[in-house]
């Protein structure tokens, strides 16, 4: 069988198959390997203007690729990667390179990159975002690891990703396990977005008053603006479809409580682990984890009911909720860039916040106008410590924060939950707090458990006799 394929695709779900068809249009010789017959079909209908075809033999798949081959997997994170990779390393040579494509945990990538180098095979992994519509035209291509592995399917990665003023929105990350990680990073920064918008939702409905059809009026208006994002666009979207089954909006059908996949779980995880804090993104995992507990919910809402809510001047709460919104957006993606600046210290990952968030601005889930300042402050400063402390962000705060305390102020007296705009507001007064009241916490456990505590006026390590007063 002559060699002829440019790069194999393993995995022809909506993301892989879309992905190859992307790689098809732009020119390239391409090929997919499934299990499934359903799956193998789906690609020759879906990709008949190319010609595509797909094979069911992972040997004969193998032996159509150029060499070195390219493989790239695009199949559900955990053992099943370590699966395929285990039928695949036989059939391969040295020099033969896999890119994984899933959302992997970035401690299993590391493990996967050493093993295969010891094989003589290039890996390394790879984030992908924009769901099955980013595949198929544009995704955002987070790839770190092998760079020699990354340089063999540069031009194939740059010719299908999103592109923003021209530029591509992909670029090598760095060694190792990053790009998994930068990911990570990206989805615990959409958890953190998407648990915020769903906190103004509340807000309007309960506080507001607001029928479905205003809170799209009023999403559709701001998505003109300085918050235009794709999470927002897709949200106010939401609000618009009706229900098959019933005719009501299908948003009022759909109950209230979220899953998850595990990365924003992961993020939080890894956030704990370097103990950087990224309280927003946290409460956002916690938001769907409680979210699962609906029976005791609703006894509880039943044994210990709200009161009335009231608003005055809706139009004028109205418009501090959109800044609160940009408040809160800002503060989520500045502690997810905080998180990667202490993770390229500690794991050496060599990362350019610039480059990232200049890959972030299209085709990802988490693009969003605010990405452009981002990508300006990074520019202007690339050893930015954090993005508070870049002098355009600090004139936006100043300005958005009056109303970011009314709105959550309000929340809060009318007993509405909005644990990430609690939490954004709350990290934004600690972080640019000189002296905290943590010198108590130090006097506390030098008391109970002889931990000791530095001074302010001498260096050194100290322990009090703390009952020496009594």
């Amino acid at each position: 069988m002559n060699n002829k394929y440019t790069l194999g695709m393993i995995g022809l779900g909506t993301m892989g198959r879309n992905l190859l068809l992307n790689m098809a249009d732009n020119g390239f010789k391409v090929t997919g390997y499934d299990k499934d017959a359903r799956m193998l079909a789906k690609l020759e209908e879906d990709g008949k203007a190319h010609q595509l075809k797909a094979y069911n033999s992972l040997e004969d798949f193998v032996q159509s690729l150029e060499l070195p081959r390219r493989i790239m997997l695009l199949v559900p994170a955990g053992k099943i990667v370590d699966n395929v990779i285990e039928e695949l390393v036989p059939l391969l040579d040295k020099g033969d390179m896999i890119i994984d494509s899933g959302n992997s945990h970035f401690t299993d990538t590391s493990r996967r990159d050493k093993q295969l180098a010891e094989k003589g095979l290039h890996f390394f992994g790879m984030g992908i975002s924009g769901g099955e519509e980013g595949a198929r035209f544009g995704p955002s291509m987070m790839p770190g690891g092998d760079k020699t592995a990354y340089n063999a399917v540069k031009p194939i990665l740059e010719a299908v990703s999103a592109k923003v003023n021209g530029d591509p929105c992909v670029a090598y990350i760095g060694p190792g396990a990053s790009g998994h990680f930068v990911k990570m990073v990206h989805n615990g920064i959409e958890y953190g977005v998407m648990q915020i918008l769903a906190e103004v939702y509340d807000l309007m409905k309960h506080a507001l008053g607001y029928d479905n059809e205003q809170i799209y009026k009023t999403f559709a208006k701001w998505n003109e603006g300085r918050l235009r994002s794709f999470l927002l666009e897709v949200t106010r979207d939401v609000f618009k479809v009706k229900d098959d089954k019933t005719g009501n909006y299908l948003i009022d059908m759909i109950k209230d409580e979220a899953k998850s996949k595990g990365t924003g779980k992961w993020t939080s995880q890894v956030s704990m682990d370097l103990q950087l804090p990224i309280p927003t993104i946290n409460e956002s995992v916690s938001s769907r984890d409680l979210s699962k507990y609906k029976h005791l919910r609703v006894a509880l809402s039943k044994a210990l009911p709200h009161a009335a809510i009231h608003v005055n001047h809706k139009e004028e709460f109205e418009a501090q909720l959109e800044q609160a919104l940009y408040f809160a957006m800002i503060t989520c993606y500045a502690q997810g860039l905080h998180l990667l600046e202490a993770a390229s210290k500690e794991y050496k990952y060599e990362l350019n916040l610039k480059e990232i968030s200049q890959i972030w601005r299209g085709g990802c889930i988490i693009r969003a106008t605010l990405l452009e300042d981002i990508y300006q402050a990074y520019k202007k400063q690339p050893e930015l410590q954090h993005l508070y402390t870049d002098d355009s962000i600090q004139e936006k705060l100043r300005e958005i924060l009056p109303a970011t305390r009314e709105v959550v102020i309000t929340a809060l007296r009318n007993g509405i939950a909005v644990p990430c705009f609690a939490a954004a507001l709350t990290y934004y007064d600690a972080l640019r707090t000189d002296k905290s009241p943590l010198n108590l916490t130090q006097a506390q456990r030098d008391f109970f458990g002889a931990h000791t505590f530095e001074r302010i006026d001498e260096e050194g390590i100290f322990h009090a006799d703390w009952n020496n007063g009594k």
